[in-house]
Formats: structure tokens, sequence, C-alpha cells
């Protein structure tokens, strides 16, 4: 009986050091998981912010009153300042927005317009990019 009086020990610390390293699995999953919705929620903010500038330069291109539609040279490629809006703080649409002229076919013109939306927060940067394709009716 002597000879036994340690292994309960032994089979303590090992339980102890197998649910510590299942315990450190845990934390590494859900820091994964936690910084995976962080890059999900900027990306998602940058989008907007990029959908912001095409809509912007659309707006630009071919006015609501539908009086004298301009050419890429004429609109100003210096987006707004979004980032005092909610939802778009530490946001931005990065300048210029590219506007080309594709020329006219069959009396239609054409116009590619790219725009960058890019969110930074606490050193974590998200960009996209988007490009449409647009023509004059």
């Amino acid at each position: 009986m002597h000879k036994q009086s340690g292994s309960s020990l032994v089979i303590a610390i090992f339980v102890i050091v197998i649910i510590s390293m299942l315990g450190a699995a845990l934390v590494k999953m859900i820091r994964s998981s936690s910084d995976s919705i962080v890059y999900e929620v900027l990306g998602t903010r940058a989008y907007n912010a990029a959908q912001i500038g095409l809509q912007w330069q659309l707006q630009q291109l071919f006015p609501l009153d539908n009086t004298n539609q301009l050419t890429c040279a004429a609109v100003s490629n210096n987006p707004p300042d979004i980032s005092s809006h909610a939802g778009l703080e530490h946001c931005q649409v990065n300048a210029p927005i590219s506007c080309n002229d594709e020329g006219e076919i069959l009396g239609t013109r054409y116009y590619t317009i790219t725009s960058t939306g890019q969110c930074e927060v606490a050193g974590v940067i998200t960009s996209r990019t988007l490009e449409v394709q647009a023509r004059s009716l």
C-alpha cells in the first residue's frame, strides 16, 4: 500500500495539463472567431464607403434634373467626407475616384467608374474597391 501513495498525484497533474491544453485551444478558437468578425464588419463598412463613392460620382455624371450630362473631365474626383456619419466612423472614400470615358458606340457613351473605400480601427485596415460600368441614355 505504501508503493501506491503517489499515483493519484500523477493522475491529477495529467488531468490538469490536459484541461489546460483544451482551455488554451478554446481561447485560441474564440480569438480567431472574434478577429474574423472584426474583419467582416470593417470589410462591410469599407464596401459601403466604396459604394458611396460610386453613387456620388454617378450622381455627378448623370444629374437628376437630366439637363446636362457631364463628362468625366468635368466632374469632381474628390469625394465627400463620410467619417462623421453613423456607422462609417474611421472610414473614407479614397480620392481620387476614377472615371474613364470608354467612348461612344452607336450614339451611346460608356463610362467606367472605380471607387475604393477604406476603414481603419485600432490599427486594423480594410479596403474594398468597386467598379461599375455605366452608359448614357
